[in-house]
């Protein structure tokens, strides 16, 4: 799958999942149960532990079925390490130049954190191929509005505040996809075993953006 195929199903989705566990087989029991309710874009964090090795297995057992990508990666040797594993894309909190050159190299999907336009433009011009607001909790879909207004070029992907309240409006104000985290895949949940419960709140989060796109 190439890079532009792996953004297309980003796009596509609308919805990335960002999950944070305390064990390889949570993730993967998560990943059954939200690939089910229609979610098929799950960034692992490199804080979780042994990320490399969870997103190396998953790749494995999906195949090109869902798309696995590593958060949290602050630098490029972090993020040459996740793409050596098996990611599909990286996402960044920050922005880092070099993490966007070297994901460029490699053709692999690169969404630098950024919050400002000045940085959400240096990052774009910088090569991302999306920008990765955060934390979107501040400022909330009114700032994706502001954003695009002058810069309608960037593809935004809000994180942080995202849930299924907001969805629908994130997306509404131009957002290009929504990074949900515990609002989706809690620790809580993972705990329980609730795999049910996951699979709902994705479907839940799919149906939102479909609402935000005008497609229900």
């Amino acid at each position: 799958m190439n890079k532009v195929e792996k953004l297309k199903i980003i796009r596509d989705t609308g919805v990335i999942a960002i999950m944070r566990a305390k064990s390889s087989e949570q993730l993967i029991s998560a990943a059954d149960a939200i690939k089910k309710g229609g979610v098929k874009v799950i960034e692992i964090t490199m804080t979780t532990p042994g990320a490399l090795e969870v997103i190396s297995t998953a790749k494995k057992r999906y195949g090109s079925e869902v798309i696995f990508g590593a958060g949290s990666v602050l630098d490029p040797e972090t993020g040459r390490a996740a793409i050596l594993a098996g990611a599909d894309f990286v996402v960044a909190p920050t922005l880092n130049l070099e993490l966007i050159a070297m994901c460029n190299r490699y053709s692999i999907p690169v969404a630098p954190g950024c919050y400002t336009p000045t940085e959400a433009l240096t990052g774009w011009e910088a090569g991302a191929d999306l920008i990765k607001l955060f934390p979107a909790s501040f400022g909330g879909p009114d700032l994706v509005k502001a954003i695009l207004a002058p810069l309608p070029q960037i593809q935004i992907i809000p994180v942080g505040g995202v849930n299924l309240e907001t969805a629908a409006e994130f997306i509404k104000k131009g957002s290009a996809a929504l990074g949900v985290g515990s609002s989706l895949v809690s620790q809580k949940l993972l705990d329980a075993g609730d795999l049910d419960e996951l699979t709902r709140r994705a479907a839940g989060f799919i149906e939102q953006v479909k609402i935000g796109r005008g497609e229900k």
